[in-house]
């Protein structure tokens, strides 16, 4: 498979965790020491995986079971060698979120290792 096709798989994994709250898959999306980190209404959050997958697994009943619509809109994929950089519209919890993703190639697998996120509008 190429690499464009090995990240845009690991951003559908990425957005699959979320929209099935699913912790497993979103360790599976980012590697171990990625951060996520945005503001939600001016106040920064920082997460660890760790955290981040534990909130993902707190959204219950999943965005899917509660029959969510599905935004996962891939603007751009910029690769430099086993290094990417992903921007992502996508819709999560009421709110539409550009996600600008930092990827690293590591043993033939693509992770996200850095995602900064900011939040265009509130849909609710």
């Amino acid at each position: 498979m190429s690499d464009q096709t090995l990240i845009e798989a690991t951003i559908q994994n990425y957005f699959d965790s979320m929209h099935e709250s699913s912790g497993e898959k979103a360790k599976k999306a980012f590697h171990a020491d990625a951060k996520v980190v945005g503001y939600l209404e001016d106040e920064l959050h920082i997460m660890s995986v760790g955290d981040f997958a534990n909130f993902v697994e707190s959204q219950q009943p999943s965005p899917k079971e509660k029959g969510d619509a599905i935004r996962l809109d891939i603007l751009s994929i910029d690769i430099s060698g086993k290094t990417a950089v992903a921007k992502v519209r996508d819709d999560y919890l009421g709110m539409t979120f550009l996600d600008t993703l930092s990827l690293l190639k590591s043993g033939g697998e693509w992770a996200i290792y850095n995602k900064l996120f900011h939040v265009e509008c509130h849909n609710q």
